[in-house]
């Protein structure tokens, strides 16, 4: 299955790499291609989760009205998502769609030539007649701002030769640069918003413990996949501001007002020692 998406991405990447012969840049374009043609998809999802943060005091609404009654609480939500247009799991589906690309390319970054194969009878996933294949073969090519595409940094840390800072550099970067940009999609995705209940704040958690999964894997990927991953995220930050000048910012939903306590009558004061004596005299 693998090997199938490998060379299904090896097409586009060889293409581009005809235009243009460096093997990052063809990742680059690749990446920008993905990404363009998934807008409409990321453009519904981003308005679905609008609408969910919007809905969020009828949601509580009906989680006080039907507490005791789960099932009831489910048909009446779906009734209220189906009503208002929202998939609860509709932020789910950029990601899934672009998992076989990440397995494919990194399939195809590891071994673009398919030289580690037990088979035999294995072909290159690059077209033997390309100029990339040409390139590739060739142990001093295929590189981009210094780094082996096809080598991760932790490979790079590792390695038998001993830790060479100046060669590790540009691989540890590339991890922070991936690091960094997630967590600036991150904040720039709720920036202003209120965490009000508990599973906002759940959500919260989770999207700042997502960008720091994402630098570690990045560690472990070939560089090429990095570069994947930094382009897609500078791309995701540049659709995500363009989103919020088409539709505006998200506003937060408003809190429901709560209850004034009643006043409680004021008891007058007891009299004091001093006024109980006067009104003894003048009685006297």
């Amino acid at each position: 299955m693998l090997d199938a998406l490998a060379r299904i991405i090896a097409v586009p990447m060889t293409f581009f790499f005809e235009l243009i012969p460096n093997y990052g840049l063809a990742i680059i374009f690749l990446t920008l291609v993905v990404n363009v043609l998934m807008f409409p998809l990321t453009l519904k999802q981003t308005r679905s989760t609008r609408a969910m943060t919007e809905i969020q005091p009828e949601v509580k609404k009906l989680q006080k009205q039907y507490k005791d009654e789960q099932e009831t609480l489910q048909k009446e939500m779906m009734a209220l998502y189906k009503e208002k247009g929202v998939n609860p799991a509709g932020c789910l589906f950029p990601m899934l769609i672009q998992m076989p690309i990440w397995f494919g390319l990194f399939r195809l970054l590891r071994d673009p030539l398919n030289e580690l194969s037990n088979n035999p009878d294995s072909v290159s996933f690059i077209p033997e007649t390309s100029k990339l294949y040409a390139t590739l073969s060739r142990e001093t090519e295929g590189k981009f701002l210094g780094m082996d595409l096809g080598t991760s940094p932790s490979q790079v840390v590792t390695a038998d030769t001993g830790f060479d800072l100046g060669n590790a550099l540009p691989y540890l970067l590339i991890v922070l640069i991936v690091l960094g940009t997630a967590y600036f999609q991150q904040w720039q995705t709720t920036r202003g918003q209120k965490q009000d209940s508990a599973q906002a704040r759940q959500m919260q958690m989770v999207t700042k413990i997502m960008p720091l999964m994402f630098g570690f894997f990045a560690y472990s990927f070939p560089a090429g996949l990095n570069i994947y991953f930094v382009t897609a995220n500078i791309f995701r930050i540049g659709q995500q501001a363009l989103i919020f000048k088409i539709d505006g910012r998200p506003t937060p939903p408003q809190r429901e007002p709560e209850p004034e306590p009643e006043e409680i009558p004021k008891k007058p004061p007891s009299p004091s020692v001093s006024e109980k004596k006067r009104k003894r005299r003048r009685r006297k």
